[in-house]
């Protein structure tokens, strides 16, 4: 009888898939949504429980990841701030929300979240199953402000149906496993092992001979790395290089006069004012702009900011003042900054930007 019970299951589960990759048109219109039959291996068997239940909510998550239908005016939706081809992040200082509202923050990439103590640049939310309702419900970003009514809005599109009771065991669709869902997705998005990594693994020809004096470089004439986590051995989560993980908000003298109070607007503390997220260098080389304003363009912009011009602001990090209790000018020559810049590819997954079970699952005839 037992095995009779797993059999059915497996069978719904099949046909449930195939229903989606065949049946489900949106809106009438020529976007399919094209799924695979067996949902992708977003979660490894040998170090996740329950991984197939795992792959069936990513696969409901990346569905919901993409689709518009989570807007109020069906315009917008997570990956159009979140672009797969720039590691998740947006190619612009301010993205494009509900009715052509302008952010007020640059984009950051959606990766390797896995472990992060907090989120957004200024750490106002804790709980990634909360994080994919904060920009639904925001009236610049997507508009509706009323989560609540969002179940009933996705109830009425053919494909959702199938797709909650694959991944949940039945067709009910609320605000908290739309969230969790989408969770569960963007906690599979990781990057693949750089050639950063291969170089520390001990291929020394992983890296060139300027690469390897971009890195030492950073880590220790300039010191960069004591902020962004050198010295370690990337874990699962390819945190080498990975910014302060949620945890670290710091002043790097951007302004004198703070005109973005930063993680001070969250904690009310004066002393946070004008402090921000430390980012994660993975695949940095892809996600410009840069700060959480998106005023630097290239990494080019960000060194040169750090070789002439950080400010003497009121919060700025003690790694940045001199001696003198002035703000540090490091003065980097340009041949230390190009070495610097190549390091800083080598930091690169491309897969990430193409991998087919990151990508848009709705596709035009």
């Amino acid at each position: 009888m037992k095995k009779l019970i797993a059999v059915c299951s497996i069978l719904l589960v099949i046909a449930v898939a195939y229903s989606c990759k065949k049946s489900a048109v949106v809106s009438g219109s020529s976007v399919y949504l094209d799924l695979p039959t067996t949902p992708y291996p977003y979660y490894d068997s040998f170090a996740f429980f329950q991984p197939d239940s795992l792959n069936r909510k990513a696969t409901l998550g990346r569905v919901l990841f993409y689709d518009t239908h989570l807007s109020l005016n069906n315009a917008v939706a997570c990956a159009s701030c979140h672009k797969q081809e720039y590691s998740f992040a947006d190619n612009v200082s301010f993205s494009v929300g509900y009715e052509g509202r302008l952010t007020k923050r640059n984009a950051p990439a959606v990766m390797n979240v896995q472990g992060r103590q907090s989120f957004f640049w200024d750490g106002r939310e804790i709980n990634i199953r909360n994080l994919s309702v904060r920009p639904i419900s925001n009236h610049v970003e997507m508009g509706i402000t009323d989560p609540s009514t969002l179940p009933q809005k996705l109830a009425a599109l053919p494909y959702y149906s199938n797709l909650f009771l694959s991944a949940y065991g039945d067709g009910q669709i609320t605000v908290d496993r739309i969230s969790d869902a989408i969770a569960i997705f963007m906690q599979a998005i990781n990057t693949a092992p750089t050639r950063l990594d291969r170089y520390v693994d001990g291929d020394s020809t992983a890296m060139t001979a300027q690469e390897v004096a971009g890195k030492a470089l950073f880590d220790s004439k300039y010191n960069c790395s004591s902020c962004h986590n050198g010295g370690v051995r990337p874990g699962m989560f390819n945190n080498f290089y990975g910014g302060g993980g949620g945890s670290s908000f710091l002043d790097i003298g951007l302004d004198n006069n703070y005109v973005d109070m930063g993680r001070g607007t969250i904690t009310g503390i004066a002393t946070e004012n004008g402090t921000f997220n430390v980012p994660s260098l993975r695949n940095v080389a892809l996600t410009a702009p840069y700060m959480h304003d998106g005023r630097y363009k290239t990494l080019s912009d960000v060194i040169d900011h750090y070789s002439h011009g950080i400010i003497k602001t009121p919060n700025l990090d003690p790694l940045l003042i001199n001696n003198s209790g002035n703000a540090l000018q490091m003065s980097i020559p340009d041949q230390d900054k190009q070495a610097i810049i190549a390091f800083l590819n080598t930091l690169t997954d491309y897969q990430i930007t193409t991998a087919p079970r990151f990508s848009n699952p709705f596709k035009i005839n």
